[in-house]
């Protein structure tokens, strides 16, 4: 089995690529009498566009037909995924959604495996289970007022079409910066984020831990 972790934050050490792991750490201990792999894709290590609506994986007949035919960094990843045995999905968010380059994985993801039918039917090769960890800077009361959960559920609708509907787990009021006082940041206050750390990022990492043991129950 091999279960794959998708980092879309441009940082491979910090919060969201520290949950992934600890996420990953949870399928290996859940599913210890098995064979099973885990891998992290960190998707700013790849040259790639977002879909160019090309449209050859529409395209009856064509060898491209229910795949990306873009050739570049991601090919390889998509076909390495589309094998895989489940996928946790990882992004910060960042101006109210996760990163543009996660979207544009995401883009070129999902769409190929998309049918244009009245079903919306999934070309997908396998119905994988999925699991999504958002990390944000503001607290979870703010990412319920400002809407962030209906941005958050259409993607996972579309994921859940293609795949499975992700288990999902949100860090909030993470800690942004080393160093505070080399930024201009009124707004937030650096005392309260770090108290907030201590006692709640080692509960957001053991949610990540069970996050991903349950998806290899699934």
């Amino acid at each position: 089995m091999k279960i794959y972790g998708i980092n879309g934050s441009p940082r491979k050490n910090k919060n969201t690529a520290t949950l992934l792991q600890k996420a990953l750490d949870g399928v290996k201990e859940a599913a210890k009498d098995k064979e099973i792999e885990t891998e992290i894709i960190n998707l700013y290590d790849l040259n790639y566009t977002g879909c160019i609506s090309c449209f050859a994986c529409k395209r009856l007949g064509s060898n491209s037909y229910g795949k990306c035919a873009v050739k570049d960094d991601l090919q390889e990843v998509l076909e390495k995924v589309s094998q895989s045995d489940g996928l946790i999905f990882s992004s910060p968010v960042y101006f109210s959604n996760v990163t543009g380059k996660f979207l544009s994985f995401l883009e070129r993801l999902l769409f190929p495996y998309l049918v244009y039918d009245n079903n919306g039917t999934s070309l997908a090769p396998k119905r994988m289970p999925t699991a999504f960890i958002y990390t944000m800077n503001v607290k979870e009361e703010v990412m319920k007022q400002i809407g962030y959960l209906k941005t958050f559920e259409r993607m996972e609708s579309n994921i859940g079409h293609i795949f499975t509907k992700p288990l999902v787990m949100y860090s909030n009021n993470t800690y942004q910066f080393d160093d505070y006082s080399k930024y201009k940041v009124e707004s937030f206050s650096e005392e309260e984020k770090a108290a907030h750390r201590k006692i709640q990022f080692p509960l957001d990492c053991q949610k990540a831990f069970e996050l991903g043991a349950n998806l290899i129950k699934h």
